[in-house]
């Protein structure tokens, strides 16, 4: 019966030699691969709590919480307590536009309010005039050149962490914020917020660590050995800001609206007591001057001082003007005589800060034109050396230049990148497109002319929008030809004049390129041509400062305009 019975059932299947085989496969496979993922879970583990991989072979430097080791490009010194960077670290990381003046032997270098002149010889520093012994000179290696930076902290305003366990020294800004917190049960610090990452170091209940920032449940801190890395949000309490950032001041709220209030040499300050001019804020008079013989010269007297208080009581800041005119126009050698000297710079420049302090003005605006194109970095050099010493005392430093396509005395020798870059204002004077010594006849300051530069000044030069001021024009210029088409001669004329001159019959035709309107007539024998400047064509104009987000306007010069000018550009700006 028992036959029957497994006869009446179905076989059982059994299973070819190959399926067992792949089944055994599949199972020491799954074996394989669990054992795997245990023993990769070890070793996460064992990397990720307990080895340190960033133990460092050499210095290490940190820059305001950042490794910048990499970028150095050459070794860090330490000797005697003291501490080097190369000359070229320096350029890097602190003054692009240090440099080596051989006239004394000393390296000179800059940072926002400090110039400073390092020895190679002795123990001291100049810092804005001032003598200051110190441990240690700059000195040259191996035609490397390092400077003591650790003499350099109130210089560069920086703290230095010399961290010797580790290797790491670290600097840091005093201008900027600084968080600090405190770790509430012992951690590791690691590399990144990847689950597997290595440890960088490891902290202990109650240690004190600087907050770099904090994003998804993760900060970036630095360690007391100097080690950055990642811990989670919730190991830190008590964040504190223990240093706050000093945040830049600016001397004017708002767009600039500045006025070149001229007057010669041989003229007194002019007499503005019972004046106001509407929504202005920076007046320029021509208070200072080189001399033909090389020598600073103030034009100011009682009646200038006057002008200052006039001018502060309407709210408005003095900004100066400083010009090499009289010794430009009758040689360029005197301008070039300064510039290419750094002991005829410095003093230039202690007779502007002397000046700027004894008249209670609120900064310079530098106005040298005709200069050697050769002279061009030597120009720059007195810029860079200039501001520091005026922003020290909070003084601001405007600088004027011409477009940047020009003759080599007129255009080429000014640097507008590294100008615009030192700078607090780099001044686009947008007129004389077609100026005295043109032959041909044509606009003063055309719309489109002013647009093409203003994009060669923002993109080409690279100067930030919020650092660049457009000059605009009261005047015009009213040109005479021949029968034959010459240029027998040309002449300014006044915004208020204008109309005076020309026939009341004349004319007139919108050019929409230039945004002025051109006349052209008959005069006896000659052809009279003007394009004119008005409120039309000034508003066309002051309307690039916010297509553009420029710092503001400058105009050229007071006195000539129509009195309508005034409103419309207070308008324009505050759009």
């Amino acid at each position: 019966m028992g036959r029957g019975k497994r006869e009446l059932g179905k076989e059982p299947k059994r299973m070819s030699y190959g399926e067992v085989d792949k089944k055994k496969k599949i199972i020491i496979r799954t074996g394989i691969i669990i054992v795997a993922i245990i023993v990769l879970f070890i070793i996460a583990m064992i990397a990720n709590n307990y080895i340190i991989l960033d133990n460092n072979t050499t210095i290490n430097l940190i820059i305001n919480n950042r490794n910048v080791t990499s970028d150095l490009r050459n070794d860090i010194i330490q000797e005697d307590g003291v501490i080097y960077l190369s000359e070229d670290d320096i350029a890097n990381f602190f003054d692009k536009h240090i440099y080596l003046e051989e006239e004394n032997h000393r390296i000179i270098t800059t940072y926002h309010t400090k110039i400073a002149e390092v020895s190679l010889d002795e123990n001291v520093i100049n810092v804005n005039g001032e003598d200051k012994r110190t441990y240690a000179h700059a000195m040259e290696r191996d035609g490397v050149i390092y400077i003591p930076i650790s003499e350099m902290t109130e210089v560069y305003d920086i703290e230095i962490g010399n961290i010797e366990e580790t290797k790491v020294l670290t600097i840091d800004s005093l201008d900027r914020e600084q968080k600090k917190a405190t770790i509430t049960s012992s951690v590791a610090v690691k590399s990144s917020k990847n689950f597997i990452a290595k440890t960088v170091d490891r902290i202990a209940k109650g240690d004190s660590v600087i907050v770099i920032s904090s994003d998804g449940g993760y900060s970036r801190i630095r360690t007391k050995n100097g080690k950055l890395g990642y811990v989670k949000t919730n190991k830190l309490e008590n964040e504190s800001v223990v240093r706050e950032a000093i945040p830049e001041e600016k001397q004017i709220e708002g767009k600039i609206n500045m006025t070149w209030d001229y007057y010669s040499e041989v003229a007194s300050a002019p007499n503005r007591t019972v004046t106001t001019i509407e929504g202005v804020n920076v007046v320029s008079p021509s208070f200072f001057y080189i001399d033909e013989n090389g020598d600073f010269k103030e034009n100011i007297g009682e009646s200038g001082e006057t002008y200052v208080d006039w001018a502060h009581g309407n709210g408005y800041k003095v900004w100066p003007m400083v010009s090499n005119a009289p010794a430009a126009h009758e040689s360029l050698e005197i301008t070039s005589e300064i510039m290419n000297s750094y002991k005829n710079r410095k003093i230039l420049i202690e007779e502007i800060v002397d000046a700027c302090v004894k008249y209670d003005l609120d900064g310079i605006n530098i106005d040298f034109e005709n200069m050697k194109q050769e002279d061009i970095d030597l120009y720059s050099r007195f810029i860079i050396e200039l501001t520091p010493r005026l922003n020290d005392l909070k003084k601001v430093v405007s600088v004027d230049v011409t477009a940047p396509d020009g003759g080599e005395t007129w255009s080429m020798c000014f640097d507008r990148n590294v100008i615009g870059d030192v700078a607090d204002y780099i001044v686009f004077m947008a007129y004389d497109q077609n100026g005295v010594s043109s032959t041909t006849a044509g606009t003063n300051a055309g719309y489109n002319w002013i647009k093409l530069n203003l994009v060669k000044f923002l993109q080409t030069e690279e100067i930030d929008s919020d650092k660049l001021i457009l000059g605009i024009p009261f005047y015009t210029r009213i040109w005479t030809e021949d029968a034959s088409g010459e240029v027998v001669r040309s002449s300014t004329v006044n915004m208020e004049d204008i109309e005076d001159v020309l026939p009341d019959d004349v004319q007139k035709t919108w050019d929409d390129d230039l945004k002025q309107y051109y006349v052209e007539y008959q005069d006896g024998e000659y052809t009279r041509k003007m394009w004119i400047e008005d409120v039309e064509s000034l508003k066309a104009k002051v309307s690039l400062v916010h297509e553009n987000d420029l710092a503001g306007v400058a105009s050229w010069q007071y006195g000539m305009e129509t009195q309508d000018v005034w409103s419309m550009i207070k308008q324009e700006l505050e759009q």
